[in-house]
């Protein structure tokens, strides 16, 4: 199914407009296109973040039972997280 398209009036800076002119006429385009391309590609990659870091968000923390995140120090605690993979280290620290 194809998307219906919009007319929309863009008011451009001179050189911003030479540009988008010259980069349409190296890719055989109109600017109208160029430009919706452009636009559309944004709107793909940044929805694209959003989705995932909802996803990311939605998900239950891990390592630690008091539903909480992990802050920094702790994420990067190793010598705590090999303690509890291998349990004979643990009396190795005091």
């Amino acid at each position: 199914m194809k998307s219906r398209l919009r007319n929309i009036t863009v008011t451009l800076e001179e050189n911003v407009a030479r540009w988008a002119r010259l980069q349409a006429a190296r890719k055989e385009m109109s600017v109208s296109r160029l430009l919706g391309d452009i636009l559309k590609e944004d709107m793909v990659i940044k929805d694209g973040y959003q989705r995932a870091m909802r996803r990311a968000l939605a998900r239950k923390p891990f390592l630690k039972t008091d539903g909480r995140y992990l802050s920094r120090e702790e994420v990067h605690d190793r010598a705590n997280l090999r303690r509890h993979e291998r349990p004979d280290l643990r009396s190795r620290r005091g």
